[in-house]
């Protein structure tokens, strides 16, 4: 599905990613972990083509995508949903979906479908993005992306900011968009979170990959985790 291939990424004269690369398979969900300031967001907005990577390759579905514009790269079925939800506060909840919509042969997330999975977001659809709490703005972030009908979705933090309740609602609908075929590919502050709803997971330590392993591989091992994670 996805394969980023010996990419380094700048900000101007800054180089935060020093050759990273990392692979998704179709139906996968991959966590991208690390320290604050390792470069998780960074290698996010490199495959959407937001901070375009120096050199390497992004391959998506086997296209190389490295340089594509990112309104291109989302038309070709990665979805982002960025950490601060970046939704229109102004709009109502419906219109918010509304604006999204990008039908598919192959998948059809449709108003039906997004009620379905998020019923909150049902009772809300007159309410302004604005009105919501962080919990719904997140469940309507994720809600937003999914009516592109992505093959990919790339999360960033979606548990930031939101109360224990909350997190559990948003990462058990992770885990039925898995169900449903979905490949993703998670960053997350949260640790245990985030390793017990992934296939496997990556490491980032200074913008360079420093681990690889099944997630529950690494969850099980609690000196590796502290020794990389700090936790």
């Amino acid at each position: 599905m996805l394969e980023v291939k010996a990419i380094h990424t700048f900000y101007e004269e800054a180089h935060i990613l020093h050759g990273v690369s990392l692979q998704v398979e179709k139906g996968e969900t991959v966590s991208l972990l690390g320290r604050n300031g390792a470069g998780k967001t960074t290698t996010l907005r490199s495959i959407m083509g937001l901070t375009p990577a120096r050199t390497g390759q992004i391959l998506f579905q086997g296209e190389d995508i490295t340089k594509l514009m990112p309104h291109l790269i989302a038309r070709k079925g990665i979805g982002w949903v960025p950490d601060n939800r970046r939704i229109f506060p102004t709009l109502t909840v419906q219109r918010n979906l509304e604006m999204a919509k990008r039908s598919t042969s192959h998948r059809e997330w449709n108003l039906r479908a997004i009620y379905a999975h998020f019923p909150i977001l049902e009772k809300l659809k007159s309410h302004k993005g604005e009105y919501l709490s962080g919990g719904e703005q997140q469940m309507l972030a994720i809600a937003r992306t999914l009516m592109g009908n992505p093959d990919l979705l790339l999360l960033d933090e979606p548990s930031q900011g939101l109360a224990p309740k909350i997190v559990k609602e948003v990462m058990n609908i992770i885990l039925e968009l898995k169900k449903k075929g979905v490949s993703i590919l998670l960053v997350e502050q949260n640790s245990a979170i985030a390793l017990a709803i992934s296939d496997r997971c990556y490491i980032l330590d200074d913008g360079k990959i420093v681990h690889e392993s099944p997630a529950k591989e690494l969850d099980a091992n609690r000196e590796l985790k502290k020794e990389l994670l700090g936790i």
